[in-house]
């Protein structure tokens, strides 16, 4: 599983309509209207490269008020458990 984060720059009357189209688009999982330097979050989750070119390239970036967007791909996913789990290696308790 392939996991992405898609940082959106939209036009601000658009952004809940952008959120929306984003969130119905196959492949994203959630859709965060955030502060700070992007107006929109999405996490995608796909399989291969090639579907999430399909939802970044072709999908979100067609959507009517999107201006720019930045895609992070993720490496690996920390939970707190997996934290308390590495911090515990090696201890008695």
């Amino acid at each position: 599983m392939l996991t992405a984060i898609v940082l959106i720059d939209a036009e601000p009357s658009r952004i809940p309509e952008v959120a929306q189209e984003v969130a119905n688009i196959a492949g994203v999982s959630e859709v965060f209207s955030v502060t700070g330097k992007v107006d929109l979050v999405a996490i995608v989750r796909v399989h291969e490269h090639d579907e999430l070119a399909g939802v970044v390239s072709d999908a979100v970036s067609k959507i009517e008020g999107v201006r720019h967007t930045e895609t992070l791909i993720a490496f690996r996913a920390y939970s707190n458990k997996d934290l308390e789990q590495a911090f515990a290696l090696g201890l008695d308790d």
